[in-house]
């Protein structure tokens, strides 16, 4: 792998006595969807959430190792923790708009971290709106609550509102897992989209989502990375026996 946006060396992850990332070493590529595949409670949503430091929120936790930023430390000395979480955005696994209008939502990034006029914010609403492929279906509901919203709608609203403070590393922890077919492809078809303005990393339990997103894929086994490789050579000829006996369906 070529050197990359976001970097980890003998990353360790421990909560409490639980050893949950084990050494992880990892160089994710910028401009591309790398996608994070391993059975449940193999570490890939901890990893995730230290690329943006959401770990810095669970009690006992302990982190060894490095994260790098376009060469920052982001675990050192005099990080802005705030400025680093909205260079690195995140979108979850269940839509979570806030119980404001749609408008307020995507508004409610940008008020925070700097002054915007009405104007400023009108162009950054409709311009995130827009990268999320969701401006034609609300934009005459603007002030209207954004709890309304089909469930796709709203998972495409989340990205908007992460969008909308101008991030360079979108984080997405299974985005599509609690959508309808037709709403998952819309949000795959945007992920392909975005990667030309974001490096992108996505956490996803469905082997053929990955295959079909993804430029780049990191198998996590037990806490380890177990292959990390471009997705056509991991998914068509793995060099581990237990990439391979996983994304055959042997376990998992």
């Amino acid at each position: 792998m070529t050197q990359g946006k976001v970097i980890t060396k003998k990353l360790n992850i421990y909560y409490g006595s639980n050893h949950a990332l084990k050494d992880v070493d990892i160089s994710i590529r910028r401009n591309v969807v790398t996608a994070l595949i391993g059975p449940s409670g193999c570490g890939k949503s901890t990893f995730l959430k230290t690329i943006n430091r959401m770990n810095d929120l669970v009690d006992n936790v302990r982190i060894e190792g490095k994260v790098y930023l376009d060469g920052a430390d982001i675990y050192g000395r005099g990080m802005d923790v705030t400025r680093l979480r909205k260079r690195v955005g995140m979108v979850f696994q269940q839509p979570n708009p806030f119980p404001m209008s749609i408008y307020d939502n995507i508004a409610y990034g940008p008020r925070i971290h700097e002054r915007k006029s009405k104007a400023q914010l009108d162009e950054i609403v409709e311009r995130s709106l827009r990268q999320a492929a969701i401006w034609e279906e609300v934009r005459e509901g603007l002030y209207q609550s954004a709890l309304r919203l089909s469930g796709g709608q709203k998972q495409r609203l989340c990205i908007a509102r992460a969008l909308a403070v101008e991030p360079e590393v979108l984080l997405m922890d299974e985005p599509t897992s609690a959508l309808d077919p037709v709403s998952t492809l819309k949000v795959e078809e945007l992920l392909c989209h975005l990667k030309k303005s974001y490096t992108i990393v996505v956490v996803t339990h469905n082997m053929q989502q990955a295959a079909r997103v993804s430029d780049d894929t990191a198998f996590f086994l037990a806490g380890e990375v177990v292959e990390y490789d471009t997705t056509a050579r991991l998914f068509s000829h793995p060099t581990d026996k237990r990439t391979r006996a996983y994304i055959s369906g042997k376990f998992g």
